[in-house]
């Protein structure tokens, strides 16, 4: 049981849109990720996420419409729901999902992060 300090672990690492696993409980991840720019339209069929914004914002893109989020804000993405991120500037982000969650969801490419990174 060792205490996780959030900007030491966010120092780590620089690329975007590729989460670090930080911590694990009850089958879920607790994950950091830096996003800068557009991520891929996507969705997943099984699993909630939860995107708490540690620093900076950024827009959560739905279908039907957008939600921004500033520092210290989260959103839940419940499963099945189409979306989207879009920060326009770098953007801190602490994910909390289950261990099964692929981050590109039903989406496969150049982003798609088969097995997160532990930090």
């Amino acid at each position: 049981m060792d205490k996780v300090n959030i900007r030491e672990k966010l120092a780590l690492f620089d690329d975007h849109w590729s989460p670090r696993v930080v911590g694990e409980l009850n089958g879920q991840h607790v994950k950091l990720v830096k996003f800068r720019g557009e991520f891929v339209w996507h969705k997943h069929d099984y699993e909630d996420e939860l995107f708490l914004v540690v620093k900076g914002r950024f827009r959560m893109d739905f279908r039907d419409r957008e939600v921004r989020l500033e520092e210290g804000e989260f959103l839940v993405v419940p499963r099945g729901i189409e979306h989207r991120p879009v920060a326009e500037e770098e953007v801190h982000v602490l994910l909390f999902e289950p261990a099964s969650t692929l981050n590109t969801g039903d989406v496969r490419d150049e982003r798609t992060v088969e097995m997160p990174e532990r930090i």
